[in-house]
C-alpha cells in the first residue's frame, strides 16, 4: 500500500517508505523504446493524431447510495423479490472528488467500525479528539488487509457462516496528526505518544454478528484481540534460532516483538489468517558511522532493505520511537551496534520484521508465528493455489518496492483435505509453512517464464560473489539478495496478488515512478515486456508523473496447473489508463469513463459471485477522481493475445495482453472520500454482504491545521454520521459494509 504522498514538514513524521528503491542489481531487462511525452490536460485529453480513440460510451446520470453510519441509520426499504442475477448488472459509478462514499444505485454502504471503537468490555466509546488511549483494546489505525472467519450460532469455527463472524483486519501504519490532540510531538517523542501509536499497528480480530439483519461489532467478545507492534511473536521454520536474530530480547533467537507495517492478508486453507509485514525498515533508526562497526557483508544486507548510513548520514527511523527513553521497549527500535555482542544490543532487531505472520483468531491466547519460510522483504499479501489433496500447496508472495519481485512458497508436505477442519489450527501451519521451497519468478518476452529456486543447492545462489550466503537461513533472510543473484525480473512494485477459480494468478504492478528509456542507468530501467509501458504524465504546471504512472495487472498460468511447477506462462490482464489516453501507447485496455483506473493495487477474488475486485491506491489520477473499487470478471491466460507497442522511429516493445475490457468484464463499483485508498475486502460466503476498508482518509491535511478542522480534506466517516464529531470530524480509517437493498449478491 503507499505511504503518505504529501510528505508533512516535519523530519521524521510520515515519510515514504514505499519509495524505497534498494535494487542496484543489473538485472535484465527488455527492448528499449523512445519517450513518449504525453500531458493528461492537452495530449492524454485534446486526443493525439493517428492515436487509437477511447471509446466512451454514453450513459444515463446513475443514482448513486452515501455511506451513512451509526445506530441511527434508517434500515433499507423490505427487499422485493430478487431479479435474476447478472455479473456486473449494476450501473457504473462516477468518478468523483466528494467525500463521501458512492456505491451503486440500489446497494446501501454502511460503516462497520473505525479507528478506535472499543473491542473489550469496560471501553469508553472513541471521543475523536487525540485524548483517547488504550489502542491494545480499541480497533488498531489504518485498516488496510482484511479476511472473513465464519462462526456458527454455537460459536464453533464455520466456512459457511453468513450471520456470525470474525473479521481479521490489519493496521497497517497510523495518521499521527489525528491520533494525538495537537499532533505528534518532535523528538525525542514522548513515551505516551509513542505507546499510543506503538499499539495502533498490528492486527485487529472483531466479531461481528448480525442483529436485526445487519451486522455489528460485539465488543466484549472473548474472540475479540489486538496483536499490536509490542506483542511477542515466535519465530518459526528455518530462522528459528538464527544467529542473525539474536537479540537482547532473544538471545536464543526464538522470539521477537511485534508485527509491523501490515499490509496485506491471506487467508489459509485451515482458516487462520497470514498478515504481511510491508514497509517496515523505515521503523528502525541506525546510527551514522554504524556502518565501521559492521562486515561488509552486514552493510551490504542493510543497504539491501534499504538501511544505509555512512560516517556522517545517519537512516532516520519514520516515527522516532528510539527517542522516547532507556526503557527497552523503546531501545529496540535502533538498530545500531550499542553493546559488545548481538545478545546485548538490538543490531538483529531489524531482522525479526519482514515475514508473513500467521494469527488464529479462532483463539484469542494462541501462539503468533512468523512462517520464516515464505521469506522476508516487504510483503503485500499471500494467495493460496487452489489446494489439491495429495499435492503441496502453494503461496503466492510479492515484495512492494520498485524493482522488486514476484515469488512463490511451494510447501513440502502434501495437502490433506481433513487438515481444513484440524482442531490444532497453528499446528497445521507449522506442518504446511514451516518447510518447503521459495522461488521468484524470471519473466521472458516471448510470454514464458520461470520459477528459480532459491537456496545454497541452487549454485548460482551458492556461488553469488556480491553476498557470501551461509546458510539457508540467511537466503530467506536476505531473499531480495538472492533474487539479485539469479537475474530475477525486476517489476513496478509488486503489490497483491488473487487466484480466481481458474487457479491462475493475478499480480497487480501499480507503478513505477523510476521506469525510463534508454540506456539503464542505475534503477533507471528500460521497459520490458512484463513492464512495457513508459511515458510522461503531466497533471499541471508543477507535477510530471514519468514512467509507469497507471500501472497494471499481470497475470500467470503455471506449467501443467501444478503447484510446484517450475515453468509458467504469463500476460498481461489490464493496463491503468485515463479513457482519454491514446489507444495504441497508454489505454491498451480501451477502458472507458465507467472504468477507467490508475494504480491498481488491492486485488481480492470472491468465491461468492466469481468476481475479482480491483482496489486503487494512486496519485496520477487524483485530480480527476478519488480512490475506487472495480468489480472484473477474469479471464485465462492467452485471451487477448500479443502486442506491439509502436512509439514511432521504429521503437517498439512487444508483450502479452489479455482481451480489452468491456462493460460486461469491468466496471467501477465504488469511489471513497477524500485522501484514502479503499483496501482489504471480503464477503460473507453466500456473497450477500461485502465488507473493504477505507485508509487515511484526510491525510495530505497539513499539521499546521490540525487546530483549525475546517481545513481538515477530510471529515469521513464522521460527516456521514458515524462516531464523534459529525461535519467537523476528525478523519477515521474504517470498515464499510455493503448490501444489495433486494437481497441479492454483491456485484450483480
Amino acid at each position: 500500500m503507499n505511504q503518505p504522498r504529501d510528505l508533512p514538514p516535519q523530519p521524521g513524521f510520515g515519510l515514504d517508505y514505499n519509495d524505497e528503491n534498494s535494487n542496484t542489481s543489473a538485472n535484465p531487462t527488455f527492448e528499449s523504446i523512445v519517450e513518449a511525452r504525453l500531458s493528461r490536460r492537452s495530449l492524454l485529453r485534446g486526443g493525439v493524431g493517428g492515436a487509437a480513440t477511447a471509446l466512451l460510451g454514453g450513459f444515463a446520470s446513475l443514482g448513486v447510495a452515501s455511506c451513512g453510519g451509526g445506530d441511527d441509520d434508517p434500515a433499507p426499504a423490505p427487499a422485493p423479490a430478487a431479479p435474476a442475477e447478472t455479473l456486473l448488472g449494476f450501473a457504473a459509478v462516477a468518478k468523483s472528488l466528494e467525500d463521501k462514499m458512492t456505491v451503486p444505485a440500489g446497494y446501501t454502504a454502511t460503516v462497520l467500525l473505525a479507528v478506535g471503537d472499543p473491542i473489550a468490555a469496560g471501553v469508553t466509546a472513541y471521543r475523536n479528539d487525540g485524548t483517547d488511549s488504550g489502542f491494545d483494546r480499541r480497533v488498531g489505525d489504518n485498516h488496510d488487509g482484511m479476511e472473513y472467519f465464519g462462526l456458527s450460532a454455537a460459536g464453533a469455527p464455520d466456512a459457511n457462516g453468513n450471520d456470525r463472524a470474525l473479521l481479521g483486519i490489519n493496521n497497517e501504519y497510523i495518521n499521527q496528526l489525528f491520533l494525538h490532540a495537537n499532533g505528534p510531538t518532535p523528538n525525542p517523542r514522548p513515551a505516551a505518544e509513542t505507546d499510543i501509536e506503538v499499539d495502533c499497528h498490528g492486527v485487529t480480530i472483531v466479531e461481528i454478528a448480525k442483529t436485526a439483519g445487519r451486522f455489528a461489532v460485539v465488543q466484549n467478545s472473548p474472540f475479540n484481540r489486538r496483536v499490536t507492534a509490542a506483542t511477542p511473536i515466535e519465530i518459526s521454520g528455518p530462522l528459528r534460532g538464527h544467529p542473525l536474530l539474536v537479540t537482547k530480547f532473544s538471545p536464543d533467537a526464538t522470539r521477537t516483538r511485534g508485527t509491523n507495517n501490515n499490509c496485506g492478508t491471506g487467508k489459509t486453507p485451515w482458516g487462520t489468517l497470514l498478515t504481511g509485514e510491508e514497509n517496515w525498515v523505515g521503523y528502525f533508526f541506525r546510527a551514522a558511522g554504524d556502518q565501521a562497526l559492521r562486515t561488509a557483508k552486514e552493510n551490504t544486507a542493510l543497504a539491501r532493505y534499504g538501511r544505509n548510513v555512512t560516517a556522517t548520514a545517519a537512516a532516520a527511523s519514520r516515527y522516532g520511537w528510539e527517542t522516547s527513553g532507556a526503557d527497552d521497549k523503546y531501545a529496540r527500535w535502533n538498530t545500531s551496534v550499542t553493546g559488545a555482542t548481538a545478545a546485548d544490543d538490538y543490531r538483529h532487531e531489524i531482522n525479526g520484521q519482514g515475514y508473513m505472520t500467521e494469527i488464529d483468531p479462532y483463539s484469542a491466547t494462541s501462539v503468533v508465528k512468523k512462517r520464516t519460510a515464505l521469506g522476508r522483504f516487504a510483503h503485500e499479501n499471500a494467495a493460496f493455489g487452489k489446494p489439491v489433496a495429495g499435492k503441496p500447496l502453494a503461496v503466492y508472495l510479492g515484495d512492494d518496492a520498485r524493482n522488486e519481485y514476484i515469488y512463490k512458497f511451494v510447501s513440502t508436505q502434501n495437502w490433506v483435505a481433513s487438515d481444513a477442519t484440524a482442531p490444532d489450527r497453528v499446528a497445521t501451519g507449522d506442518k504446511y509453512l514451516d518447510s518447503g521451497k521459495l522461488y521468484v519468478a524470471k519473466f521472458n518476452a516471448d510470454g514464458t517464464g520461470q520459477w528459480i529456486e532459491l537456496s545454497l543447492a541452487n549454485p548460482t545462489v551458492a556461488g553469488y560473489a556480491t553476498y557470501a550466503f551461509a546458510d539457508d537461513g540467511d537466503v530467506l533472510m536476505h531473499a531480495r539478495l538472492a533474487g539479485d543473484a539469479v537475474g530475477a525480473t525486476k517489476m513496478d512494485r509488486p503489490e497483491w496478488c488473487a487466484v480466481p477459480g481458474s487457479g491462475e494468478v493475478y499480480f497487480t504492478l501499480t507503478n513505477n515512478s523510476n521506469r525510463r528509456l534508454g540506456a539503464v542507468t542505475g534503477s533507471q530501467l528500460n521497459p520490458d515486456a512484463a513492464n512495457p509501458r513508459v511515458y510522461t504524465d503531466i497533471r499541471g504546471a508543477a507535477t510530471v508523473q514519468s514512467g509507469n504512472p497507471n500501472g497494471h495487472i499481470v497475470r500467470m498460468k503455471e506449467d501443467g496447473g501444478e503447484p510446484g511447477a517450475t515453468a509458467f506462462t504469463w500476460d498481461i490482464y489490464l493496463f491503468g489508463a485515463e479513457a482519454g489516453a491514446p489507444g495504441n501507447v497508454i489505454n491498451l485496455s480501451g477502458l472507458t469513463a465507467d472504468n477507467d483506473l490508475s494504480s491498481p493495487d488491492g486485488l481480492v477474488y470472491t468465491p461468492g459471485t466469481g468476481l475479482l475486485w480491483v482496489q486503487t491506491d494512486d496519485g496520477a489520477y487524483t485530480d480527476v477522481t478519488n480512490c475506487m473499487l472495480l468489480a472484473a470478471v477474469p479471464g485465462t491466460v492467452g485471451d487477448g493475445g500479443p502486442l506491439t507497442i509502436d512509439y514511432g522511429g521504429g521503437n517498439t516493445v512487444a508483450t502479452r495482453v489479455g482481451k480489452k475490457q468491456t462493460a460486461t468484464t469491468l466496471k467501477r463499483f465504488a469511489v471513497g472520500p477524500v485522501d484514502q485508498e479503499i483496501t482489504g475486502l471480503c464477503e460473507t460466503p453466500d456473497g450477500k454482504v461485502m465488507f473493504f476498508n477505507v485508509q487515511h482518509p484526510g491525510e495530505e491535511t497539513s499539521f499546521a491545521n490540525i487546530g483549525e478542522p475546517t481545513k481538515f480534506t477530510s471529515h469521513f466517516p464522521g460527516n456521514a454520521g458515524y462516531g464523534a464529531g459529525g461535519a467537523n470530524a476528525r478523519p477515521r480509517a474504517c470498515t464499510v459494509m455493503v448490501t444489495k437493498n433486494d437481497g441479492g449478491r454483491v456485484g450483480t
